[in-house]
């Protein structure tokens, strides 16, 4: 039986809207700790320890998330390893955004001068209390922008989840126009549903990185 688009046809999509919003959260949380781990390391870290970060962020950034995907809802089971799609979906972007975040991160974090270095030193600081109190916060204000830019990426990307059964806001609209046959009005809402959650993130990054290009030129 064909349904109409209506009301309930709106709800079924805003469920899945929400769990689009919550594996994007999920996957910038547990990316970002990754990241912030990863840049730090990176950036201070023994030479091997930089090597081996970055031959990990070069692979990840090199392999599509598609790839990713695949590997750990599909891939993993040839070793007894079954993850639903949900698990699999957060394990393969929490990957992905591991790898852009540290990068993003790292170039911030040796964006702070060498002077500050130099004063840190001189205030005879720990290693951590450089990160804590000079460096981390001066290299927050830089990743700012970028940063919030990569969260766009992170909700849009999330559709590729689809692929793999989960019902976030794509699958949804794929199932919901295979029981209305309303492709128009179905897909339609889903990209505004996007747009509504993309767009803010889209404008305030762009906002901060006014923010940082005016803030530089005054100084």
């Amino acid at each position: 039986m064909i349904q109409s688009f209506g009301w309930q046809s709106v709800q079924f999509l805003l469920q899945g809207l929400l769990w689009t919003v919550g594996l994007s959260v999920m996957t910038f949380i547990s990316g970002g700790i990754f990241g912030l781990i990863f840049a730090i390391g990176r950036s201070l870290g023994p030479s091997w320890v930089k090597a081996t970060i970055a031959g990990y962020i070069q692979l990840v950034q090199a392999t599509p998330l598609l790839i990713l995907l695949f590997l750990f809802f599909y891939g993993l089971s040839f070793f007894g390893l079954y993850f639903p799609p949900f698990a699999a979906a957060a394990i393969a972007l929490t990957v992905y955004a591991t790898a852009f975040l540290a990068d993003i991160w790292r170039g911030c974090i040796e964006a702070i001068p060498r002077t500050q270095w130099e004063a840190a030193d001189a205030l005879a600081l720990s290693g951590i209390q450089k990160l804590r109190y000079v460096i981390l916060p001066q290299a927050l204000r830089i990743a700012s922008g970028p940063t919030v830019g990569f969260m766009v990426q992170i909700v849009k990307n999330t559709s590729v989840t689809a692929l793999i059964g989960f019902v976030e806001l794509t699958r949804a609209g794929q199932l919901l126009n295979n029981m209305t046959f309303q492709p128009f009005h179905v897909f339609l809402t889903v990209a505004a549903m996007y747009f509504l959650v993309c767009f803010p993130l889209s404008w305030w990054s762009e906002q901060l990185k006014e923010k940082k290009s005016a803030g530089r030129v005054a100084n």
